[in-house]
Parts: structure tokens; C-alpha cells; sequence
């Protein structure tokens, strides 16, 4: 039998994600807001080219923007 989030296909990762953000929802204010603080998250990445690091590039930006271009070009 396989477990509930992989049948649905989710990652693992993505599971304990997604319980970690009921878990938070379900607190009282003030705990809530420290364990949100907790929850954020600011992932950064930059292109290596010939031994030279690039600009260093905001994940969740970038990846919005390929999202919508990507969505974008499948509409055409």
C-alpha cells in the first residue's frame, strides 16, 4: 500500500511542506507569527560560467517569471 501523499504525487518534501504550513495556520496569534517568521524562507542561486559566479537571483522570483513565460508560450 503505498502512502497518502506519494499516491496523491506529491514529493515528500512537498508533504512536509504542506504540513508544516497547517501545522502553523492552526496555532493561536502570537505563536503563529513566530512560527510563520520560522516558516519563511529566502533561497537564493547564481549561474557559474568558466569559474566566475553570476548574479545572485532570487528562486522564488525567477522561478514565478519561467512559470508565467512558460504558461505564456503554451497559450501561443
Amino acid at each position: 500500500m503505498a502512502f497518502a501523499w506519494k499516491a496523491s504525487g506529491l514529493t515528500y518534501n512537498r508533504y512536509l511542506a504542506v504540513a508544516a504550513r497547517v501545522v502553523r495556520r492552526s496555532l493561536k496569534e502570537q505563536p503563529r507569527l513566530q512560527a510563520e517568521k520560522r516558516g519563511e524562507m529566502d533561497l537564493r542561486f547564481a549561474k557559474w560560467q568558466n569559474g566566475k559566479q553570476g548574479d545572485n537571483k532570487n528562486l522564488a522570483k525567477e522561478n514565478a517569471s519561467a512559470m508565467a513565460e512558460h504558461a505564456s508560450q503554451g497559450q501561443q
